[in-house]
């Protein structure tokens, strides 16, 4: 008995911790985990038919290394999932995660890292969540901070096909080479938060409320993730206050 006692007391402590250890959110709380990627080889296949880059599948859609794919590779390595782009690709490295979704919670690490540019332009890094053929949102990270990025249902890009992108908000923050970062990423309805190291921003966009089919994360120059969960996202009652306190995008 006294056993069983102590081993319950251990198990509900380390929960405790575990629990203090997540970031903190700010629109919703957390409720069943949906996602778990350590990125630990190997990593779920494919299965389904894709459609175009965004939906029709699930498990890891990537081009492996050396070689890779026109834009990029990406490897793994010690629990991190990097994306090398492609010099002469002049578009981020991209690898999909097809699972179908509404409002949930993305968090993970992620890291620039300190390599020759060899005339790459950017050195960014990117999640992005799809619906059935196109992006709906994407949060983005670069050296000057985040950068919370909605898409627009009525405008098409005339050059790559696909929705124009929205008014942008932003976290300014020094992101620097090298050091690992926690962002995190709450949808739910037609509202998002965006978090870099505990300091966020929020926008609203009718389209961010649809159905979801996969999630996107991309490498500019060079970038690496670890740690990617994904949990349901629940309602948080003290939404409305925080929301007074946070940066939001401009109208356009």
């Amino acid at each position: 008995m006294k056993a069983s006692l102590t081993f319950l007391l251990i198990a509900w402590t380390c929960g405790v911790l575990a629990a203090e250890e997540l970031p903190k959110t700010v629109m919703t709380t957390r409720g069943k985990l949906l996602v778990n990627e350590d990125f630990t080889p190997p990593l779920a296949p494919v299965t389904g038919k894709p459609v175009g880059f965004a939906s029709g599948f699930t498990g890891w859609r990537f081009n492996a290394g050396p070689v890779g794919g026109k834009s990029g590779s990406w490897k793994l390595e010690d629990g991190c999932f990097t994306g090398v782009e492609s010099p002469t690709a002049n578009h981020p490295a991209t690898a999909s995660f097809g699972f179908q979704f509404t409002d949930a919670i993305i968090q993970c690490e992620v890291r620039l890292n300190d390599v020759p540019d060899e005339g790459r332009k950017y050195r960014s890094l990117f999640v992005k969540a799809t619906d059935v053929k196109d992006y709906v949102i994407a949060m983005s990270i670069g050296p000057g901070g985040l950068f919370l990025i909605p898409y627009d249902a009525e405008r098409i890009n005339p050059a790559t096909k696909q929705r124009e992108k929205g008014t942008t908000s932003r976290v300014a923050a020094q992101v620097k080479l090298n050091e690992w970062h926690t962002v995190v990423l709450e949808i739910k309805g037609d509202e998002v938060v965006g978090t870099l190291d505990g300091k966020s921003t929020t926008l609203s966009n009718p389209l961010i409320g649809v159905a979801k089919h996969s999630i996107m994360l991309g490498a500019s120059t060079e970038a690496s993730f670890r740690h990617l969960r994904v949990w349901e996202a629940l309602p948080n009652p003290e939404w409305a206050a925080a929301k007074a306190t946070l940066q939001t995008a401009p109208k356009p």
